[in-house]
C-alpha cells in the first residue's frame, strides 16, 4: 500500500451530526441551471457543515477498468468489478489483485453498460453465494440482469452454479441507464435499481406499472416475489416493483437504523436527487423533475411538485454526478457518525451530508484536491471508508483520519 495523498476539510464550525446553522452559506456558489423552487428548507443548498476531519488516502490497489462497486470479503480481503471489461477481481489485505474471477456471466460494455455491483448473501458466511448486476446483450435490444452464484477461491478463482434470477422487461435499444445497484433488507430479500434507459421509449414507461423500467424492484434470493410486495395480485402491474417514477438510481443502501432504503438517483441537466423511496410510491419521473433537458428544454410539463407523486429529500442544481452512497458508522471519523457519504463522478469529489432524521441540514465537499472521479463509497468493519474511482486507470482508495 502506497500513501500519495492526505486532505483536511475546511475550518471547523461545530460537532458532526448536530451542526449546520441556517445562516450558514451553502457549499455551492454557482448559478442553478433553473430557477425552480424547492418545496421546503434545504432541499438544496443546504448550509456548509464543516469539521476539523483530517482525512488520509492510502492507495489500496490501481489498474482497474472503471471499477463500478466493491464489497467486503473475510479477512479483510476485497471483491471488485471492473465495468468496461466485464471482470470481477478478489483484493488481497495487501492490494494484490486476483487473475479474473472465471464463470462471470458474459456483459455488454458498450455505452454505460458492463458488470455493475456486488454483492455477498447475508448467509455468506455459510454459502459462499454472491449477486452480480450487469448489462445483458439480448436479441431484441439490452437491459439489466441479476445473477447469483458460488464463489471458489483459490490461485483461480471462480463462480460456480451462476444462475440468473432476474431479467429486466422489456429489452430497449440502448446502452444507457441500466441502474444496477443491489442492497438486502433485513429480512434478506432485495431491492434492485432499475434505469429507464435514457431513450424516450424508455423514459414514457418508468411511471408504466406494466414495465421494469425507471423502477426499484424487490425480489426474494432466489428471484421470487416477495408475498408483502405492493403489486401483487394486481393484473396491471409486474409483482416484482417496490417504486416507480425513477430516472436512473445508481446509489442505494439501507439506514442502519430505520433499516429503510435510500437512494441515490441521477438527474438531467439539474436535479440529482436522494429519495428513500417507499413502498408502491411514484417518485414522478418524467412527470416532475428539478431539472431540465440537455441542452436546455423543460422536461414534459416542467413542474417540480404534483399530487400524488413524491419529492425528494434532498436534490443539486447544478447536479454532482453521483456515483453511490454509504451511512457511516464507524468510529475513525467520529464527527461523520450518521451523515451519508455520497461519491460525485461530475464533480470529482466526496459530498458529506448531515442529517436529522430524512431531512438534510448540512453539507460538505471533501477530497476536491483530489481530482478523481468517484464512484463507489462504502464503510468498512474497520470504519475506515473505501472508495472506487471511475477511471480506465482506476483505483480503490482508503480514508482514514490523518
Amino acid at each position: 500500500m502506497r500513501l500519495f495523498f492526505a486532505a483536511a476539510a475546511v475550518a471547523p464550525l461545530l460537532l458532526g451530526a448536530a451542526l449546520a446553522a441556517s445562516s450558514a452559506p451553502s457549499p455551492e456558489t454557482r448559478d442553478p441551471n433553473n430557477r425552480y423552487q424547492p418545496a421546503f428548507e434545504n432541499q438544496t443548498r443546504a448550509p456548509l457543515a464543516t469539521t476539523a476531519t483530517k482525512i488520509k488516502v492510502t492507495e489500496i490497489a490501481t489498474g482497474l477498468a472503471k471499477p463500478w462497486a466493491l464489497t467486503f470479503l473475510p479477512g479483510e480481503r476485497l471483491l471488485v468489478t471492473e465495468r468496461t471489461k466485464g471482470q470481477l477481481r478478489i483484493v488481497a489485505k495487501d492490494g494484490a489483485l486476483s487473475v479474473p474471477v472465471a464463470g462471470v456471466p458474459a456483459t455488454d460494455t458498450r455505452g454505460q453498460g458492463g458488470l455493475l455491483d456486488v454483492e455477498l448473501d447475508p448467509d455468506f458466511a455459510k454459502n459462499h453465494t454472491i449477486y452480480l448486476s450487469y448489462a445483458d446483450k439480448r436479441a431484441d435490444g439490452t437491459g439489466t440482469n441479476l445473477a447469483k452464484a458460488v464463489l471458489v477461491e483459490g490461485p483461480a478463482p471462480r463462480l460456480d452454479n451462476v444462475q440468473i434470477i432476474f431479467r429486466m422487461q422489456p429489452s430497449l435499444d440502448s446502452t444507457l441507464h441500466y441502474g444496477g445497484q443491489i442492497a438486502f433488507n433485513t429480512d434478506k430479500t432485495l431491492w434492485l435499481t432499475l434505469g429507464e434507459r435514457s431513450i424516450l421509449p424508455g423514459r414514457a414507461q418508468a411511471q408504466d406499472l406494466k414495465s421494469d423500467l425507471g423502477k426499484v424492484i424487490r425480489i426474494n434470493r432466489d428471484g421470487s416475489i416477495p408475498k408483502d410486495n405492493p403489486f401483487v395480485g394486481r393484473t396491471d402491474a409486474r409483482p416484482e416493483i417496490w417504486s416507480y417514477g425513477h430516472r436512473n438510481v445508481q446509489g442505494s443502501t439501507v439506514h442502519p437504523t430505520t433499516k429503510k432504503l435510500w437512494t441515490l438517483e441521477h438527474g438531467p441537466r439539474g436535479g440529482d436527487e436522494v429519495n428513500v423511496p417507499a413502498k408502491g410510491k411514484d417518485y414522478g419521473w418524467p412527470t416532475i423533475t428539478y431539472g431540465h433537458e440537455y441542452p436546455g428544454p423543460k422536461v414534459g410539463e416542467g413542474i417540480q411538485q404534483k399530487a400524488g407523486m413524491e419529492q425528494p429529500i434532498y436534490y443539486w442544481d447544478p447536479i454532482i454526478g453521483p456515483g453511490s452512497m454509504s451511512f457511516y458508522t464507524g468510529n475513525v471519523f467520529p464527527a461523520w457518525k450518521g451523515s451519508l457519504l455520497i461519491g460525485s463522478m461530475g464533480d470529482k469529489k466526496l459530498v458529506r451530508l448531515t442529517l436529522n432524521g430524512e431531512k438534510v441540514i448540512g453539507e460538505e465537499w471533501l477530497l476536491k484536491d483530489l481530482g478523481q472521479r468517484i464512484r463507489d463509497v462504502r464503510v468498512g468493519a474497520d470504519g475506515a471508508v473505501y472508495l472506487t474511482t471511475d477511471e480506465d486507470n482506476g483505483k480503490i482508495l482508503k480514508l482514514t483520519a490523518g
